[in-house]
């Protein structure tokens, strides 16, 4: 069922992983260092993409160094600065900035590919929705169809929505795997607000089961193995959500829309080219 995992919840780290009772293939952490502080991780069962939200860092992955990976003082100050890292490789992170932070992505995989760089230059973004339908947000895709055959079934973005706006609208699942129409792909949501005290509201439903809403903040995290799984920012706050979808048969997402709300598809801009942009 689905999950919401608030900031104040203590939790040992990482925040997701094997031992989650929600989802089977995610993994997620946020890593935070001053200026000169490092650590090493690795994961034996997940590939994974250290998306870096704020400062700089030098990325060593098996012995191969990328430096100086992140361009933005935090995210509201362009597009991220990203190393991949394959199954079960050795990575440590040197912060050479205070206010260091790094989310890292993670999905179950079985092929181990070689590690490589995401400039901010080669994030791949779509504008979806407009102001008038109240469903405007940019989603820049870090891990996306640009890196088909360089990974599994990883995708990692980041969502920007507009005032008030909702996102995940038309409601729209992907629980089950059905050829054209859906793909069975498991998501997590890592929400952030702009200013800080803004909040949302994430709502879950089933087609004949109970609606479930969670009020959303800066730092809570949700979870989701199913459901339809619309998104609302309140008004006067824009709102982040770092993303990261798991397939379960394959990588290239395929979005079921609500029957009772499919019609939206036709009224609000960018629809097309947004589901494009997953598969």
């Amino acid at each position: 069922m689905p999950e919401l995992i608030s900031r104040d919840e203590t939790r040992t780290r990482p925040l997701v992983d094997q031992s989650s009772a929600t989802l089977e293939l995610i993994y997620f952490d946020v890593l935070k260092l001053p200026s000169g502080g490092s650590e090493s991780r690795r994961l034996p069962q997940y590939e994974s993409l250290y998306v870096v939200l704020s400062g700089k860092v030098d990325i060593e992955v098996d012995g191969f160094r990328f430096d100086g990976v992140g361009q933005r003082a935090d995210i509201w100050s362009g597009d991220a600065d990203s190393v991949y890292v394959p199954v079960g490789a050795e990575v440590t992170v040197t912060a050479l900035t205070d206010g260091v932070e790094i989310a890292i992505a993670g999905g179950i995989c079985e092929t181990r590919y070689a590690p490589f760089r995401v400039s901010p230059q080669e994030v791949d973004a779509v504008d979806v929705g407009s102001p008038d339908t109240h469903s405007q947000r940019r989603i820049a895709h870090l891990l996306g169809q640009r890196q088909n055959g360089r990974c599994g079934h990883l995708l990692v973005s980041e969502l920007y929505a507009g005032e008030g706006c909702w996102s995940g609208y038309p409601p729209h699942k992907h629980d089950t795997e059905s050829g054209d129409a859906e793909s069975h792909h498991e998501e997590l949501y890592h929400y952030r607000f702009l200013p800080e005290t803004g909040f949302g509201g994430q709502i879950v439903y089933e087609e004949d089961g109970p609606v479930k809403t969670f009020m959303t903040r800066s730092g809570d995290t949700f979870l989701l193995d199913r459901g339809y799984h619309p998104t609302v920012t309140s008004p006067g706050h824009r709102s982040y959500v770092f993303t990261i979808l798991v397939g379960k048969h394959r990588r290239g997402l395929v979005q079921r829309f609500d029957p009772k709300h499919e019609h939206l598809t036709q009224v609000i801009p960018g629809i097309d080219a947004m589901r494009a942009k997953f598969k």
